[in-house]
């Protein structure tokens, strides 16, 4: 039998998830997300998120509150009688009236090996913190940040060549067909739980755009993860010949030369230790480009140098 579900999420990382419960026979009663914002060529225009246009599509309800601590909000989600919700990087805290609500339970979708980053960047800090791999985890969620009991869990390998986005789309997939496993093993009365480890417990804090600026001083594998970490946003960025430029991805090279100094014709780039090749970047006020076309428009000059 179909479980009858509550969807919470809102970024494109939450659609296939909501997309495959669907194709799997489930009865999504209702989508929540967060609220239209602001957007458009002139900022003016409400933008719906990306789960609410996937659920418009579907005919399911969409529901937009602001808050869910309210007696109104609890009332109100109480009366879709679910069997359980599946929340997927919803952006909004559940009380414990809203984790109860559901017979079955409330289940997370969580893109990190936890209890390793816990939190709101865990794709963009696996990188950076140059992990080898990340993965996707089933939980059944409690009032705390990420630390319910764990039903399911896939890994998945991180490569030097992957971006943010690259690891967001690979484990978005990956999530969705785990989620649709784990809601079959709920349905049948199967879904095993497991205390999360008190070891290795790290944050993915939010993304502060203070951290984008590059440090040629670090080696040149740090230098990568961490351009590569925060490709596309908020992009990582040095200054060339006084104008901003993010570098959008980036390859190992060989070479050597005082931090930031451009050391060939090909955009390599010499770091604390070891070199960088810019392979995609992206001029202040300008779309992302390949290299070569951008020192097509720029030629640099001997003694060119990142800062």
């Amino acid at each position: 039998m179909p479980l009858r579900l509550i969807f919470m999420g809102t970024p494109d990382f939450s659609v296939p998830t909501l997309l495959e419960l669907v194709a799997h026979g489930h009865e999504i009663v209702a989508v929540y997300t967060r609220a239209p914002k602001p957007g458009g060529r002139r900022g003016l225009q409400l933008q719906p998120t990306p789960v609410e246009e996937a659920a418009r599509k579907l005919g399911v309800p969409v529901l937009t509150p602001k808050t869910l601590k309210t007696q109104e909000a609890l009332d109100e989600f109480r009366a879709f009688e679910a069997d359980a919700a599946v929340v997927v990087a919803y952006g909004m805290i559940l009380p414990q009236a809203i984790l109860d609500a559901p017979k079955l339970g409330c289940y997370n979708l969580h893109a990190s090996l936890l209890p390793r980053w816990r939190g709101a960047a865990p794709i963009n800090r696996a990188i950076m913190a140059g992990d080898a791999e990340s993965g996707v985890m089933v939980m059944k969620m409690d009032v705390g940040l990420d630390t319910g009991d764990v039903a399911m869990a896939e890994r998945l390998a991180i490569t030097d060549n992957m971006t943010t986005a690259d690891l967001h789309d690979r484990l978005s997939r990956l999530g969705a067909d785990l989620m649709v496993r784990a809601m079959a093993a709920l349905d049948r009365g199967g879904l095993q739980l497991k205390k999360q480890s008190e070891d290795g417990v790290t944050y993915a804090a939010k993304i502060d755009k203070a951290e984008a600026r590059i440090d040629w001083r670090k080696p040149a594998r740090e230098v990568l993860r961490h351009i590569h970490g925060l490709s596309p946003f908020p992009g990582a960025w040095a200054e060339l010949e006084n104008a901003r430029v993010k570098i959008l991805r980036c390859e190992l090279a060989q070479g050597a030369g005082e931090p930031g100094a451009v050391l060939d014709d090909q955009l390599t780039i010499a770091c604390g230790d070891g070199a960088i090749r810019i392979i995609e970047l992206q001029r202040e006020g300008k779309g992302r480009m390949q290299a070569a076309d951008f020192l097509r428009g720029v030629p640099l000059k001997a003694g060119a140098k990142f800062t």
